[in-house]
């Protein structure tokens, strides 16, 4: 089982036939990923890969209804990309665009909340349910099928902590990437919930970084969970108000530190691993003690 997302998962492509939007369909693919159609204004009835090009979102959901979407159009156009996809009728969607302005990402969270859609991102590489499906720009082989759910900040430093657990033979249910900018969709709390809820995921590794307050929130949650959480954080030896590449990574007025998402994590029963490679061998010993 995975959350979120799975094999059954009809996917569409807004911006299929942008640069991006070409090579990651392709991969997604490749992958297995169900996409059913493209949408890309003005270039409707072509097709890319094999998928049909539609103008518009209405016009693709007439053919065949689509559970989710992926967003791959510059920044400028995702508020308007991004209503449509909505208003469509799609409750899960992928916005993998950057520095969405600010407004502009308060009104999609705010119309998405209304809908009761799954935002993933901005600014996110996605998300994948490994071995059943994919939709982002994560690499196809680092992934494993498993019973470990992974959630992060960071895009770059989750690729690596999934390839030392697959090299230590543990498998992933799903592995999402929340998105960097300061204002995302889903929070660390709401995917620790489909995790904890989700009776194929055993342990959860969670992804952080210096900044704002999403962990120290997400350990409140930890302490009700039956299921151990192994926490990673970036941004150790960042000085104070320094950017760590996310908008949302930035230390504020004290608040947001390391040191107090590593106290609130530990107080609420988390494994920390001090190095990335250290994570792997924590998800082995919190297994060993639960089964204890």
């Amino acid at each position: 089982m995975a959350i979120i997302i799975n094999e059954t998962t009809k996917i569409l492509v807004q911006g299929i036939t942008g640069k991006q939007g070409q090579f990651h369909t392709s991969q997604m693919l490749a992958y297995g990923s169900k996409i059913i159609g493209g949408v890309s204004p003005g270039k409707g009835g072509k097709s890319i890969q094999g998928v049909p090009v539609y103008d518009t979102m209405e016009e693709a959901m007439l053919v065949e209804k689509a559970e989710a979407s992926v967003i791959f159009v510059p920044a400028k156009q995702v508020k308007d990309v991004a209503f449509e996809a909505i208003d469509s009728g799609v409750r899960i969607l992928v916005i993998i665009t950057e520095h969405v302005p600010l407004h502009d990402a308060m009104e999609i969270m705010a119309l998405a909340e209304k809908r009761q859609v799954q935002i993933i991102g901005p600014n996110t590489f996605g998300l994948i349910s490994p071995g059943k499906t994919k939709m982002g720009i994560m690499p196809n082989g680092i992934f494993v099928p498993g019973s470990v759910g992974v959630v992060a900040r960071s895009g770059t430093l989750s690729y690596e902590i999934v390839y030392q657990l697959t090299n230590a033979g543990i498998g992933q249910s799903t592995v999402v990437g929340l998105g960097g900018d300061r204002v995302v969709g889903l929070s660390f709390l709401d995917v620790l919930a489909q995790f904890e809820a989700d009776p194929d995921t055993n342990a959860v590794v969670l992804v952080g970084e210096i900044g704002g307050n999403a962990e120290e929130e997400a350990s409140i949650f930890i302490q009700q969970m039956s299921k151990p959480v192994i926490a990673f954080l970036a941004g150790k030896s960042a000085p104070p108000g320094k950017r760590m590449g996310h908008a949302g990574a930035i230390i504020e007025r004290g608040k947001g530190t390391y040191d107090s998402k590593v106290a609130a994590l530990k107080a609420a029963g988390a494994y920390v691993a001090s190095l990335p490679w250290e994570v792997s061998d924590l998800v082995k010993k919190a297994l060993t003690e639960k089964r204890a």
